[in-house]
């Protein structure tokens, strides 16, 4: 650029208009610095040919070609570029010591080959041949579903149903999906919660790497931030780097190149470099793996997302002495476990198969360890919606999937199963997943060791609306009902998991539905959603309970065996098994022993109310009981 302003060019400099760099998704530049509008407008909207396929980039334009049937490599072997050479003829003449070869000719594929082939979009435009140009222009202000009103919109709502293997590879559905996203994202982060919305649907696999980045909120001027870390000066951990690479998921064949290697070690050197009171820990390189296949062109956005990610869902996993953070992490695992399968946990305990012998790998990598790249993506699609919580769902739902083997094995064969992990259904462990999250109180996950909450100025108006899936329960204002923190020793001493005041009170609809945050709509008051069960012994109960709740002292509640004794309270209790059930009492020990005593019987959903009674009092929701005339 610089020479052609030189007086010995000035001949030709008029030739080669400035090049101005496009603008990026992240970039600071308005996108329509450099836009001409012609005196008539209307000669903008002039189509005589209609060619709506001409107008998308070049990369969506070969994404559709491939997935409409087209073959790269088929193309260039009947161009008689790509030529296959007999084995024998690939032999060297004369061959020294050292390796070097004579008597070869240079192979064609290392040779410079200018040649051009113009691949047909024939086939291509004859799928789309009844997509209608609305398609191509979606509008995002509309309450109207957003899928365009022609003759194949039918086929496209019909389209929506289906698994989602099927809907990546259909080319109309894929056509509509990235359409509708590329203007989301070109409008982000104004268009947070919309592109949020349509994540929930499906993320079509072009623009899953820049979705995920709006997923995790990268903001600012990515590029400038990564090319300002040092990335060349050796370091300790270069050694272990160098090492894990070539054993981090080589099937693939970028991340097995000699350049998809020196992108990682970029990557993950600016990670080491730029996060001083963290350090590398094996299986930071699979948890990097996804975001640089995704922006393999794009270093500095695969470091950005990776950045974002890391403190979101493994926050102070990579500090240097980190067992503290890990195990408390595996103790409210293992309490997820006895509150969704009492009956599996009871097993894995008797066994001895703790979550510190398998599950490690899993949450330090994120899963990316257990499972080759094509199922993270999926698994990934759904984790990056929900908070920091959702990968306990996504283990005890991994555990749901094996249950069956594992409750009829003993420990040496549940280690051998986990060692080499059986095909998983990754559909149904997101499906499952999300729904063991649904049935979880948001405090029955909370973490002291958990990522603080950030300061209210960062994005909280556009966090506030979006759904209670995505918010973390960290980031709710601490109030007197909010749960404390608890040693570590306490909390591997209870099985089940405790709740806040503030979640009861929320659940029983004590205080009416008016400030309900839940995303699913309330049905018609049926059955209620919970029961309270209270342990204290029956005096203090008529002193004043949670309306609702039924009294069973701790005292008498079981026999030797640790049998519930038939009554009609525990009656009542057998006909809510299967629904969420909060031990209230004075005594903590005793709450737990009770909660304990339940998930031996297989009662799931099991929960003790953090505080007992003591936390409720002061609200005034406690009820007297009408003296009995």
């Amino acid at each position: 650029e610089e020479l052609l302003h030189d007086s010995l060019f000035s001949e030709v400099s008029s030739l080669y208009p400035p090049f101005h760099k496009p603008a990026g998704l992240f970039s600071s530049s308005p996108r329509c610095a450099n836009l001409t509008l012609p005196e008539d407008i209307s000669q903008l909207c002039k189509d005589e040919d209609n060619d709506y396929l001409a107008e998308r980039s070049v990369e969506e334009v070969y994404y559709l070609w491939c997935l409409a049937g087209g073959d790269l490599e088929k193309e260039l072997v009947n161009k008689e570029i790509i030529r296959s050479k007999p084995p024998v003829c690939t032999l060297p003449n004369f061959l020294l010591e050292d390796g070097e070869s004579f008597g070869q000719g240079r192979d064609r594929s290392s040779l410079l080959d200018d040649t051009t082939v113009t691949l047909s979009l024939c086939q291509l435009r004859n799928r789309l041949k009844d997509v209608g140009g609305e398609a191509f222009y979606p509008l995002l202000e509309d309450d109207q579903p957003a899928l365009p009103h022609s003759n194949s919109s039918n086929e496209l709502s019909a389209a929506a149903t289906l698994p989602l293997i099927i809907r990546e590879r259909d080319t109309e559905y894929q056509l509509n999906r990235i359409v509708l996203f590329d203007r989301l994202l070109k409008a982000y982060p104004y268009k947070k919660n919309q592109i949020w919305k349509e994540a929930r649907i499906d993320i079509p696999p072009l623009l899953r790497g820049i979705t995920w980045a709006a997923l995790l909120g990268v903001e600012g001027s990515i590029e400038a931030k990564y090319d300002a870390i040092d990335k060349d000066t050796p370091i300790p951990t270069d050694r272990q780097i160098e090492v894990d690479i070539p054993r981090c998921h080589q099937y693939d064949e970028l991340l097995s190149s000699p350049e998809g290697h020196a992108k990682f070690r970029r990557v993950l050197k600016a990670w080491v470099v730029s996060h001083p009171n963290l350090v590398y820990w094996q299986g930071l390189d699979s948890l990097c793996a996804p975001f640089l296949y995704l922006n393999f062109n794009n270093e500095a956005l695969a470091y950005a997302c990776m950045s974002a990610f890391i403190p979101k869902y493994l926050y102070n996993f990579f500090l240097k002495d980190n067992s503290h953070v890990i195990q408390e992490y595996l103790t409210v695992f293992s309490q997820m476990i006895a509150f969704h399968d009492p009956e599996l946990s009871n097993h894995l305990n008797e066994i001895g198969f703790i979550p510190d012998l398998y599950a490690i790998p899993w949450f330090l990598t994120m899963f990316t360890h257990v499972f080759p790249l094509h199922k993270i993506f999926h698994l990934w699609d759904t984790l990056l919606l929900g908070n920091s919580s959702f990968p306990f769902c996504i283990g005890v739902a991994i555990l749901q999937q094996l249950r069956d083997r594992l409750l009829a094995n003993g420990f040496n064969e549940c280690i051998l199963l986990f060692s080499d992990l059986p095909e998983i259904d990754i559909e149904r462990c997101v499906r499952e997943s999300i729904n063991l999250f649904r049935w979880t109180p948001k405090s029955a996950t909370y973490r002291q060791y958990a990522q603080p909450p950030r300061q209210p100025a960062d994005s909280s108006s556009i966090r506030s609306s979006l759904s209670c899936l995505s918010a973390d329960y960290q980031e709710a204002p601490r109030s007197d009902l909010s749960r404390d923190s608890i040693k570590l020793d306490d909390l591997k001493a209870e099985v089940s998991p405790r709740i806040s005041a503030e979640d009861l009170i929320d659940l029983c609809e004590l205080t009416g539905p008016s400030h309900s945050k839940t995303p699913i709509k309330k049905t018609k008051p049926s059955k209620p959603k919970l029961l309270v069960v209270d342990i204290r012994n029956s005096e203090d109960f008529n002193r004043g309970h949670i309306s609702g709740s039924i009294n069973v002292p701790f005292a008498s509640a079981f026999t030797a065996e640790g049998d519930l004794i038939q009554c009609p309270a525990t009656a009542t209790l057998q006909s809510f098994k299967g629904r969420v059930v909060v031990i209230v009492g004075n005594a903590v020990k005793n709450t737990a022993a009770f909660a304990a005593h339940l998930v031996k019987n297989k009662y799931p959903r099991v929960c003790i109310l953090d505080g007992g009674i003591n936390k409720i009092k002061p609200t005034g929701l406690l009820t007297v009981p009408s003296p009995q005339i």
